[in-house]
């Protein structure tokens, strides 16, 4: 077992995790030309600033930008040729395309060693207008679309009316005029819900698009009590989703690591089985004598940063908005790299007795910012499992194993080589 030590993080890690940086994630505009249902930013949660149909300005990103610019330049990263992706959220961020063109000039024309990648998740109302200037500087882009007409009923514009057509057409236009691009830059994101279900939208985009959909369950994390029985009469499993369908195995097999079970069975593998190396250095010493971060929670900055419409820094765009570690005022980051380390120990700090005694905690999964009550005084994790659920989860991996004996050659030679 390997030993769980209280490592903190200080300001210097969060300085070298933001010379790393991998990812800006931009929140371009609140303002939406759709209005799901289910959307994290609609009626059924709570945990985020009033939606406004505020911009971003340019001002703001371009004062994010010169900081971390100065920061890059002034530290050694770890690799030669440092890559960022620059990513576009929303609202609809195409919305704001004034903003996403100029930001797109200013990163091109930085006299800066960094390679730059520009990403973006859409819904696609307005990709026939500019899909020119994406092909063009080669956005990496996630599609939001939930399946035929009837799955995507939920992604409604203001006057209730089904998305469906606009979106078909204008990926459709995208595909026929920019086929390679097509291939290369787009993939599709899918939300299962009681009126789809994971073989309906799986088959409907793969017949369509030729692409493999990530399904995702609707998010249970925020919901507001009054609305818990609406979220759950619109929310669909989805394994049993999956089992359900007629072709379930053969579906499986296209999903791969989609299908829940065999993305846990992967999970386990990787931290349990011994047989699983993150690189040549492991076969040098003994693992079980590794130290570790308690939880699964990411470090500050360690995956990406977000700034939100509003000008704060949050370390994702799944967080809760109140755990902003700074934000961007008056042409200024404010951003204490002791404040962010000190807030993020504390937490860990919280849990530490949990985690202790959890028999996951070799690998965890569970980020603390959504624990409910983690700003009180005794949180409990949602993912704690004592000896008993940990065999029961051991077991549950192996029996999925013992029932598909050829996911253990395909997830070594191929989900782990990815």
């Amino acid at each position: 077992m390997n030993i769980m030590k209280k490592i903190k993080i200080t300001g210097n890690n969060i300085e070298d995790l933001l010379i790393n940086l991998g990812q800006i994630t931009l929140e371009v505009t609140d303002a939406c030309n759709l209005k799901c249902k289910y959307c994290a930013y609609g009626d059924l949660y709570s945990g985020y600033d009033v939606r406004e149909n505020k911009y971003l300005s340019f001002e703001t990103v371009k004062t994010l930008i010169d900081y971390l610019s100065e920061l890059w330049k002034s530290k050694i990263s770890t690799s030669q040729i440092p890559k960022t992706h620059i990513g576009f959220y929303g609202g609809e961020p195409l919305m704001n395309i004034k903003l996403i063109k100029k930001t797109v000039e200013y990163i091109e024309n930085l006299n800066i060693r960094r390679n730059f990648a520009f990403i973006m998740t859409t819904n696609a109302m307005l990709l026939d207008r500019y899909m020119n200037f994406l092909v063009e500087k080669k956005f990496n882009l996630l599609i939001s679309l939930d399946g035929d007409s009837e799955g995507q009923s939920y992604r409604v514009n203001h006057s209730g009316r089904n998305s469906f057509d606009i979106v078909y057409r204008n990926v459709k236009l995208l595909q026929a005029k920019y086929p390679q691009y097509f291939e290369e830059h787009v993939e599709f994101n899918s939300v299962l819900h009681n009126r789809n279900s994971v073989e309906r939208t799986f088959t409907f985009i793969k017949n369509e698009f030729a692409k493999k959909p990530t399904i995702a369950e609707l998010n249970s994390f925020g919901i507001r009590e009054d609305k818990i029985d609406e979220f759950y009469a619109t929310y669909n499993n989805k394994a049993k989703s999956l089992y359900s369908s007629d072709n379930c195995d053969k579906l499986s097999d296209e999903m791969f690591v989609g299908v829940p079970q065999t993305k846990e069975l992967f999970s386990f593998l990787k931290y349990y089985s011994g047989n699983v190396f993150v690189n040549y250095n492991y076969l040098l010493f003994d693992k079980s004598k590794l130290k570790y971060i308690t939880t699964g929670t990411c470090s500050p900055f360690s995956r990406k940063l977000f700034l939100t419409v509003n000008g704060k820094i949050i370390q994702c765009e799944r967080i809760h908005h109140s755990f902003a570690l700074g934000n961007v005022e008056n042409g200024k980051v404010n951003l204490d790299f002791e404040y962010v380390a000190t807030r993020f120990n504390a937490y860990l700090d919280k849990l530490y007795k949990q985690c202790l005694t959890c028999f996951r905690k070799q690998y965890c999964n569970q980020c603390f910012y959504s624990i409910p009550g983690i700003d009180g005084e005794k949180p409990t994790c949602n993912s704690f499992m004592n000896k008993e659920d940990f065999e029961e989860y051991k077991m549950r991996c192996l029996n999925h194993l013992n029932k598909y004996p050829k996911l253990y050659k395909k997830l070594m030679t191929e989900a782990f080589t990815e």
